[in-house]
């Protein structure tokens, strides 16, 4: 940050005494969001008041009395304790951590590695409610492992005045909405302020016919700075003050505010403050309009044409999409997009129409909606899915931008998911780890040796410790159902039957009704069979719909329906207001976490992920992370009966998978929990070990966070560096290079493409082609064998592809050269089918990958004669 700038506290409570001063520090800073002694330490100055304010440390500052702080000031016991949070806040902020390790090079003159980091929502504490769900959780838990690693990160969204909603069940079951307000000076967040002028920091933003002022906020997580837009200022006229009121509510109309506001606005901010971010993360489509706008300042720099200066921003952009299905993404019809980009579009050196071809998948379709998703893909050079299925899906579902590509080649990787552990451990469980592992699993959760130790971890005490943390949610089930938070469904959880959890976004391809479908079934499930020693299974359910989801709404008031009816035998519990609060209780407290979408539709999921580190047993349709995640000794999956496009009712479908999952109940979860060696399920337990030492490490938010850094920040850094060395030449030169190609690739043809056995013997066989470049020059190009096993559409799965060598021009074809090369032999099943061809790409080594839509030629396809047994290699 410049000196011009600084962030300012707000005025605390004036009775605070002397000794008592190092709260603030602690309070205005989100580690103790994350930290367990920080939260006991404000626990104790008062715990009715800090579960009335929601476990918020600001506003028990100001609400404690006069008379209380003077007594606290007294104990000397909790001073020592102060100074010791304090202490480990000051030793986690001078950590250098994992970045210090990494060895970022930076060019002469160059500003350091900083990514920014921009998403819609931020889940980082259920007092500090600017946060839906998923996304928001895992934003949240972002951050708090960058700060853990010392990367270099700082973070854009938007200050929320009434958040998101709070939810509460009427008399029938239904889903109201409640917008109580955020009230922004009681939040762990601090006023940027103008150093000269003392007024609060604000940035404008041009909208049709006026001018918004957005004020700016920051919040710390650790090391990482949080800035967050507002556009509640009296600048503004009643209207446009509305425009950060809530989250995800509202038309079309008032989503492209927001989105103006948080990508253009983020970036304007950014700059005002003096954050000279190399990197710039989109986390979802949302922040997508920063795309444009960086494109804009570089235009407006140095003068470089729109694809010039998008080649300098694109090469240092990253974007991960949430979504499995193109109509879960932000989409604008063109006369929107055009009331509010008509001018701007000018800046960016397109016409309207240009402009608008930067979102549509068919460039040439004019009825086509502008998508937020494209625009970001179209934008960034980096581009990843959240799970590895989803990558397989993203990769799916936006191939036809680069025509003639391999799916498996399309630019879009996969960073898996992860979760922030200390945040979701249960202290329960903590001390347990803490007692027979050590502690290295709270500084380095991403390493499995942090870990190693579970497995001796005594039965007994493992299932001492699951007792426990099913024993602290009943109680706060019974303290939710005191407080009128249940829905009308039984407050009771027996602290000895099977609990399982489901929690989530009430959405259609969820399924939250998927086990009511046989009634008297689920019955017996709950109610146990008569005459046996085992008890039967009680279910906690919790989850929000949104507000225009009228069918979320009602599959909400179907299971609360049945909670409340006879048979469920007052074994379902509905928790109303699902929120960070509910989640961490479930997740440490249930002893299966379910989960049963349509595979396919669940790009990653996060919350069993939670779960399973508190050793919480996860059943789940292989979708999202738990397809990667799943192994039989950890966990379970729920059978399935195919991968889905989309959430059409399907019969069949409900009907195998329902069966499924009774099934799974009723013969493996419930005897696997109630056969007891010596009190103890010793088949589950051992279940329990495997599912923290192989989950606990892979799906950690440090493992992500580290992911991202080493296999797109980093790259990313060194690209833009290098594009926008000397005054963006090598930027100019790359666009340049790129129209070169547009105008003679037309002429690029694989013209010839032969294959005899090598001289090696059975080995494999060489390969030669004969291409034609017209006016290209071999050095510009790049040609390659792709080849691989056939599926059963005939395409190639999973291709390999390796580079050939240019021998010699051919005689008599001026522009066409005699490629060669050697392919080993392939590994496959006997009578499976394989194939390859010759394929031709852009060879500018500027380029971040070479699959640049529409460049690509390709020869014909050659069928191979199946050799079972042998492996496939690439190419020598």
């Amino acid at each position: 940050m410049t000196s011009a700038h600084i962030a300012t506290l707000p005025g605390i409570n004036p009775n605070l005494p002397a000794a008592l001063q190092p709260l603030v520090e602690i309070a205005y800073n989100l580690f103790w969001s994350f930290h367990e002694p920080a939260q006991e330490l404000f626990r104790q100055l008062d715990p009715a008041l800090w579960d009335r304010t929601g476990h918020s440390p600001v506003r028990m500052l100001v609400e404690i009395t006069g008379d209380r702080w003077q007594a606290l000031a007294l104990d000397h016991a909790l001073i020592a304790q102060i100074h010791q949070v304090r202490d480990d806040l000051h030793r986690h902020l001078a950590d250098p951590a994992w970045f210090a390790s990494q060895n970022i090079a930076t060019a002469p003159g160059k500003s350091p590695f900083l990514a920014a980091y921009f998403c819609a929502e931020f889940g980082l504490h259920e007092s500090f409610q600017i946060y839906s769900g998923g996304l928001g959780l895992l934003a949240g838990d972002h951050l708090k492992s960058a700060t853990a690693l010392g990367l270099p990160l700082v973070a854009v969204g938007l200050l929320y005045r009434h958040g998101y909603f709070h939810q509460k069940l009427d008399a029938a079951g239904m889903q109201q909405e409640l917008f109580p307000p955020l009230d922004a000076p009681r939040q762990p967040v601090k006023r940027v302020m103008e150093l000269e002028s003392g007024r609060q920091l604000t940035v404008g933003i041009h909208l049709p016919g006026r001018k918004i002022r957005c004020a700016i906020w920051r919040a710390d997580v650790g090391t990482v700075r949080l800035y967050l837009l507002d556009t509640n200022v009296p600048e503004n006229t009643p209207e446009d003050r509305e425009i950060t009121a809530n989250l995800y509510l509202g038309d079309q109309n008032r989503r492209i505010q927001q989105e103006l506001v948080l990508g253009i606005g983020g970036v304007l901010a950014l700059n005002a403050i003096g954050e000279k971010a190399t990197v710039f993360h989109l986390n979802e489509g949302h922040a997508a309009f920063l795309a444009v706008e960086r494109i804009r300042e570089i235009r407006e720099r140095t003068g470089l044409t729109f694809d010039q200066a998008r080649e300098a921003a694109s090469a240092s952009h990253v974007f991960t999409t949430h979504t499995p299905v193109p109509a879960g993404i932000d989409r604008f019809p063109a006369s929107l997009m055009a009331h509010y980009f008509g001018s701007y579009c000018e800046h960016l050196g397109l016409d309207l129409d240009g402009f608008l071809a930067l979102g549509r998948e068919n460039v040439g379709d004019k009825t086509e909606a502008f998508s937020m998703a494209i625009l970001a893909i179209r934008c960034c050079k980096f581009a990843n899915g959240v799970s590895k299925l989803h990558g397989d899906v993203s990769r799916r579902m936006w191939r036809d931008i680069w025509p003639m590509t391999p799916q498996d080649d399309v630019p879009i990787g996969h960073v898996t998911n992860g979760v922030n552990t200390p945040t979701w451990v249960s202290p329960i469980m903590g001390t347990l780890f803490d007692t027979h592992i050590g502690t290295d699993w709270r500084t380095t959760p991403q390493t499995p040796a942090s870990w190693s130790g579970i497995a001796t971890i005594p039965d007994a005490q493992l299932w001492s410790a699951r007792n426990a943390c099913r024993e602290k949610l009943s109680r706060f089930c019974q303290t939710m159902a005191g407080f009128g938070r249940t829905g009308g469904t039984p407050g009771h959880i027996d602290p000895t039957l099977l609990t399982i959890g489901f929690a989530r976004r009430f959405a259609g391809y969820k399924r939250g009704t998927l086990l009511l479908r046989d009634a008297d079934r689920l019955t017996r499930l709950l109610r146990g069979e008569p005459g046996k020693t085992t008890g039967g299974v009680q279910l906690i359910i919790s989850g929000k719909s949104h507000p225009g989801d009228s069918w979320g709404k009602h599959l909400i008031r179907d299971l609360v329906e049945f909670a409340r009816s006879d048979k469920a035998a007052g074994r379902i519990l509905f928790i109303e207001n699902y929120d960070i609060d509910v989640a961490r209780e479930m997740v440490r407290g249930c002893d299966v976490w379910l989960n049963t979408p349509i595979r396919g539709l669940e790009a990653s999921g996060t919350s069993g992920m939670k779960a399973a580190i508190n050793g919480v047993l996860h059943a789940s349709i292989l979708d999202g992370w738990w397809d990667e995640g799943f192994t039989p000794d950890a966990g379970y999956k729920i059978a399935d009966n195919g991968i889905y496009p989309n959430d059409t009712p399907d019969d069949a479908r409900e009907n195998f998978e329902s069966d499924a999952l009774y099934t799974l109940i009723e013969q493996e979860l419930v005897p696997d929990f109630y056969q007891r060696t010596n009190g103890v399920p010793t088949r589950w337990t051992s279940r329990m070990k495997s599912c923290i030492a192989k989950l606990a490490p892979e799906f950690s938010t440090n493992r992500m966070v580290a992911e991202y850094a080493t296999n797109y920040y980093f790259p990313a850094h060194a690209a833009g560096i290098a594009l926008a060395a000397n005054a963006f030449a090598p930027a100019r030169e790359l666009a340049d290079h790129i129209a070169h190609y547009r105008k003679h690739w037309p002429s690029v043809r694989v013209k010839t493409t032969e294959q005899a056995p090598s001289a090696g013997g059975d080995a494999g066989f060489t390969l030669t082609a004969s291409i034609r470049l017209g006016t290209l020059r071999p050095d510009e190009v790049q040609v390659q064998v792709y080849h691989g096993v056939l599926d059963a559409q005939g395409q190639i799965n999973h291709g390999v592809s390796a580079p050939m060598t240019c021998k010699q021009p051919l005689a008599g074809d001026e522009g066409s050269f005699h490629y060669a090369g050697t392919v080993k032999s392939f590994k496959h099943a006997a009578g499976t089918r394989c194939a390859l061809f010759v394929r031709v790409l852009p060879g500018d080594a500027r380029l971040v990958h070479p699959f640049v839509p529409g460049l690509i030629a390709n020869g014909a396809t050659i069928f191979l004669e199946s050799r079972p047994g042998t492996h496939q290699q690439p190419m020598d």
